[in-house]
């Protein structure tokens, strides 16, 4: 179920009409019609929206949470931190030299547990990370938490300008970046010095 699903069905469980939902959020008929019909995907007056819609802005968009009005005694899904931009795999390789990102350009996607100013957002590519992490889905990257062994991390190798994205592997003094797919043919990429950790995965969303 995505953004347009879950604002379809919370109006209609209210019994409310598009209009009559535009009219509570302060926006146009029509910009609930765009919603609905999935035009719109990121529609900047979500917490309007889930006030109208007796739900917490995390479960309109990515489904996490409750649907139920965040003032019943249902426990309400975590509140929202701060936004992070949805940035390319080549931007994030470049990450350290963030004076040549232009974040402010991005999309942004509201984080919903505690991260740094340099949190970004990056979609999955590929199937090595799965079953744990599909294509598309969403990873909250912030540089200044902490690597551990065993962390989702984001990592530049030295001869590629692209990101990689897998978990770090600390065993015996030595480092290695893993793939969770058991299917994939590097499982194990040794770290010696020609890597370096751009940031730690904090948080995973579904894409809509």
């Amino acid at each position: 179920m995505d953004i347009a699903n879950r604002v379809r069905e919370q109006r209609k469980a209210l019994s409310l009409t598009q209009y009559q939902l535009a009219e509570q959020v302060g926006v146009a008929q029509n910009s609930i019609q765009k919603l609905e019909s999935g035009e719109t995907k990121n529609p900047r007056n979500i917490e309007a929206l889930a006030r109208a819609l007796k739900c917490t802005p995390e479960y309109l968009r990515f489904g996490i949470g409750d649907s139920k009005d965040i003032n019943s005694n249902v426990s309400a899904g975590p509140s929202i931190k701060a936004t992070a931009p949805l940035i390319s795999w080549v931007q994030a390789g470049a990450w350290s030299e963030i004076s040549e990102i232009k974040a402010y350009d991005a999309e942004r996607y509201m984080c919903p547990v505690n991260c740094s100013d340099l949190t970004f957002v990056l979609k999955v590519q590929g199937v090595s990370m799965e079953p744990k992490f599909y294509e598309g889905d969403l990873i909250f990257v912030d540089p200044e938490a902490e690597c551990i062994h065993g962390s989702y991390v984001v990592a530049r190798l030295d001869d590629d300008n692209q990101a990689t994205f897998k978990q770090l592997i600390i065993e015996g003094g030595h480092k290695f970046l893993k793939a969770a797919n058991p299917n994939w043919p590097e499982q194990l990429i040794p770290i010696n010095g020609n890597c370096t950790l751009v940031g730690k995965v904090i948080f995973t969303g579904k894409s809509v």
